[in-house]
């Protein structure tokens, strides 16, 4: 276990894991609020925990699972609750982009967000964060084929998804 002045020495390092930890967010919510919400609930809990923190593994994999964990809790608890609706006004842009590689990122990640959950989450850990299968294996606690698996079939759905002049 860590003590606190070796908890002083990650706190740098967490926040350089910051972005990585937005785009997962991201990917898991798929609203930036919510996003930036989960971001923050998983930070608080990392450093409220940083005692816990075991000097020798990883740190992105350890906030990564701790970000996973906490939204799976979030997503309990949202069952129970009723939300406002996600087509509110207030966060329709006044003038959407006409850039065309904003068209067809817009059309990749609304590719992306169709795909099953438990694909889309492989999908973005490895292909977009650039995590290994191994650690994406670790964080989902799965087995490496299984991470493997998902990611191809993922591939594959968006492809489908985007139609053959994606390519």
């Amino acid at each position: 276990m860590m003590d606190q002045q070796a908890g002083g020495k990650v706190v740098p390092d967490v926040l350089e894991l910051i972005p990585a930890l937005r785009a997962y967010a991201r990917s898991l919510c798929k609203n930036a609020v919510d996003a930036d919400d989960l971001v923050q609930d998983t930070l608080v809990k990392a450093l409220g925990n940083i005692n816990k923190f075991e000097e020798g593994t990883r740190l992105r994999a350890w906030l990564f699972t701790i970000m996973r964990n906490t939204f799976f809790t979030s997503v309990k608890v949202r069952t129970r609750e009723a939300p406002a609706g996600e087509d509110c006004v207030s966060s329709t842009p006044i003038s959407p982009a006409t850039q065309e590689w904003f068209v067809r990122g817009k059309e990749l990640m609304a590719a992306v967000d169709r795909l099953p959950p438990h694909y889309r989450e492989m999908l973005i850990l490895v292909v977009m964060l650039g995590e290994s299968y191994e650690t994406a294996a670790t964080i989902c606690d799965c087995a490496i084929g299984t991470v493997k698996s998902r990611v191809n079939r993922a591939r594959q759905m968006v492809i489908e998804d985007l139609g053959v002049d994606a390519l």
